[in-house]
């Protein structure tokens, strides 16, 4: 059955046909709604279905009636499965007991054809059109509404907002082990980069949108596929373009107040960089992600720029290798979240124009991509403690690895299925945050073991 609202009147009738009973439905006269339970029988050369006539109730001839049949299987703990239904709409002939409808028109969905995620999804377009119609009947606009947490929650993604706070943090710890911290700073450049992040969740939306990649994509997932907020009618398009625009200038003025404060070249060179990788990740003419070029775009800003301007803004414009080193296993496993993202969306992102990896390569090539990728950040991390230039208990950050091999066993099985794939977009999300809160941990200990036991070193060589 095809996932659209309408169907085919014989390709209604027979979905209808597996069935034990149908729901005879029409409009009586005084205008309230009359249903029956009935047995039809269908006919083979044409698609009409028979019955006997419900007692006491006459079925009319002058307008439309309608049989459906439902299905829908308790489970307990859980919610519902097997969830389908379909609806054959038609007109009435009666010849003594029996009645006869030729069907004119159907409308039906099968959980098992279509999940149910992306059947919603494929009636957005339609839900809209409602709203619209309601809109211009009452004279009034009309739309589904959230609270305004739960709206700027959505709107922004704020949850994702890890992939910053673990760099800004971590190049934070970097800089205070080597005896660089100022308090105040440390929080204007964890506010500064929440801000920019969020803006580049918003602008994302508003540049998939203009292009067209979010309004195709019929399944979006809780991780991927957008906020969903402008093709839902929750914020309209020049809402969110208001949004994204002023939260880039909050983002500005946080970030020259720290310039100003700390007077670093390195730091504005950071910032210009990094404004135009954010905004260039969808944003024409760069449009990063639209080439292929997402990922590397992902792990530059959330990788070293993150780490290296909160480094920076700590140290007075101090660089060493050690933080550019300590950003790259951050800066692979935010990339990976990206990457796995994509997956469910590939399809929606290849009518789009949109050529991520995950469309332009095979499902072997990027599930290989992606056990390439996790593990090239733990050999980083071993490589630097051998050379001497990450501490020793930055090793910690191999406690993560059975979360890497969770996604990694679960890419291949759920490929398919975007539903299913939510659950190893999670864990994606998690070996991030756990890996980055490792490296931040080593450089606590770092940090204690330099007071407690000073003579103590914790770099090789």
């Amino acid at each position: 059955m095809r996932s659209t609202p309408e169907l085919d009147a014989r390709a209604g009738l027979d979905k209808l046909a597996t069935y034990p009973f149908a729901v005879l439905t029409w409009v009586d006269d005084a205008g309230y709604p009359l249903s029956v339970a009935i047995e039809p029988t269908f006919e083979s050369d044409r698609p009409a279905a028979s019955f006997t006539a419900p007692a006491g109730l006459p079925v009319p001839t002058d307008r439309e009636i309608s049989l459906s049949g439902s299905h829908i299987r308790p489970q307990p703990g859980y919610g519902y499965d097997e969830r389908r239904h379909v609806t054959v709409w038609g007109r009435a002939s009666v010849v003594g007991e029996r009645v006869t409808m030729t069907g004119g028109r159907a409308w039906g969905w099968d959980e098992a054809e279509v999940p149910f995620f992306e059947y919603s999804e494929r009636s957005t377009g339609q839900s809209r059109k409602y709203f619209d119609a309601l809109s211009r009947e009452r004279g009034t606009p009309v739309k589904p509404r959230l609270s305004l947490g739960f709206l700027a929650l959505r709107t922004t993604r704020l949850p994702f907002l890890t992939a910053t706070i673990v760099p800004v943090v971590l190049g934070i710890a970097i800089a205070a082990s080597h005896g660089s911290f100022d308090l105040a700073t440390a929080l204007l450049t964890v506010v500064g980069a929440s801000l920019a992040q969020l803006a580049i969740n918003v602008s994302n939306d508003v540049f998939d949108t203009a292009q067209g990649a979010d309004d195709v994509n019929v399944t979006p997932t809780q991780f991927s596929g957008g906020s969903r907020v402008i093709q839902y009618g929750l914020v309209t398009f020049r809402q969110m373009a208001t949004l994204g625009m002023a939260l880039y200038l909050a983002a500005a003025v946080v970030g020259l107040a720290l310039l100003a404060m700390r007077g670093s070249i390195e730091l504005l060179v950071i910032g210009v960089v990094g404004f135009v990788v954010g905004l260039g990740y969808t944003a024409p003419p760069l449009k990063f992600v639209y080439r292929g070029l997402g990922e590397i775009a992902v792990a530059i800003g959330f990788g070293p720029l993150m780490l290296l301007g909160a480094y920076v803004v700590q140290t007075q414009g101090a660089l060493r290798w050690e933080p550019f080193v300590a950003s790259m296993p951050v800066a692979l496993l935010v990339a990976l979240i990206l990457y796995v993202n994509e997956i469910p969306d590939r399809r929606a992102d290849a009518r789009a124009g949109k050529r991520t990896l995950p469309v332009r390569f095979s499902p072997a090539t990027v599930v290989t991509g992606y056990r390439v990728a996790a593990a090239t950040a733990y050999v980083v991390v071993a490589l630097g403690v051998i050379a001497g230039i990450l501490p020793m208990p930055t090793l910690l950050i191999l406690l993560s690895i059975p979360l890497a091999l969770r996604v990694s066993r679960g890419l291949l099985p759920n490929y398919d299925n975007p539903y299913g794939l939510m659950a190893v977009m999670g864990v994606n999300i998690k070996l991030h945050v756990v890996a980055g809160v490792t490296l931040i941990m080593a450089y606590a200990i770092v940090m204690l073991a330099a007071v407690l036991t000073p003579g103590v070193d914790l770099f090789l060589g």
